[in-house]
């Protein structure tokens, strides 16, 4: 693991369009609901059978709620022999610091067609992402 980015970096990669493969930790309900732009659902539990997917990656930003977990993944996406000349990185604060950050954030389209529905109850849904997620 290469350390941790901040929002503001990670959000300035992306404008200038690097190549940056970001990595989302939580479950897929969650990701759902809003991620970052670009990023890919990798939950954490899939992580160690999926990590081949990122094989070749020149930098790779993990993503999780509040920037712990995410630390753990890096970690482990660094180990894997197919990953060690990337630049693995955590979002630190993970997807709570991006959102406090002002960066959008988008949502998956097959979960959004039956989000809008219910937009008000989602909204505090938001709570229970927390107990959701193996971390």
């Amino acid at each position: 693991m290469d350390g941790e980015i901040d929002p503001a970096a990670l959000a300035a990669l992306l404008e200038d369009g690097e190549d940056v493969r970001i990595v989302d930790i939580r479950d897929q309900r969650a990701f759902d609901r809003g991620h970052l732009p670009d990023s890919e659902s990798i939950p954490f539990p899939e992580l160690t059978t999926r990590v081949a997917e990122l094989e070749g990656a020149d930098r790779i930003v993990t993503v999780c709620p509040h920037g712990i977990a995410s630390r753990q993944a890096a970690q482990l996406i660094g180990s894997y022999q197919g990953t060690t000349d990337a630049r693995v990185e955590s979002l630190r604060g993970g997807v709570e610091a991006w959102q406090e950050g002002g960066h959008e954030m988008e949502t998956s389209s097959d979960e959004g067609a039956g989000d809008d529905e219910r937009s008000d109850g989602e909204r505090g849904d938001g709570a229970e992402e927390g107990p959701d997620a193996p971390f």
